[in-house]
C-alpha cells in the first residue's frame, strides 16, 4: 500500500522534485497502523506461548506443547515483521521528494 500510494502521488504531481506532503503523513499513518496490528498479534502469541503453568522447552508430544510451540513462533515472527517494518519506513524520513 505504501509503494502504491508513493508511486500515484508521484506519478499526479508530474515533477522529478515533487514533495511528498501529504503523502508522507499517510505513509507514516500505514506505518503506524501495520506496527500496531503486529504488535497485537504479538502480544496474543506472546499469551498463547506463556499459557498453562508448563516449563520450558515446549518440545513434548502433547496438544498443548504444539499450542505453545506455534505461540512462541507467531512471537518471533512478530518480532521480525516489527524490526522489517521499521526499517522500511526509514525511507519515509530519508526522501523528501519524488527523485
Amino acid at each position: 500500500m505504501s509503494y502504491i500510494t508513493a508511486a500515484i502521488w508521484c506519478a499526479k504531481a508530474m515533477t522529478v522534485a515533487a514533495p511528498l506532503g501529504a503523502a508522507r503523513v499517510a505513509l507514516v499513518a500505514y506505518t503506524v497502523v501495520a506496527l500496531a496490528v503486529i504488535a497485537g498479534i504479538g502480544w496474543r502469541s506472546w499469551r498463547q506461548h506463556r499459557w498453562g503453568d508448563a516449563e520450558l522447552p515446549h518440545d513434548a508430544a502433547s496438544a498443548d506443547d504444539r499450542h505453545r510451540f506455534l505461540g512462541f513462533a507467531t512471537l518471533l515472527l512478530c518480532g521480525l515483521s516489527f524490526v522489517a517494518v521499521v526499517y522500511s519506513a526509514f525511507v519515509i524520513g530519508v526522501f523528501g521528494t519524488c527523485r
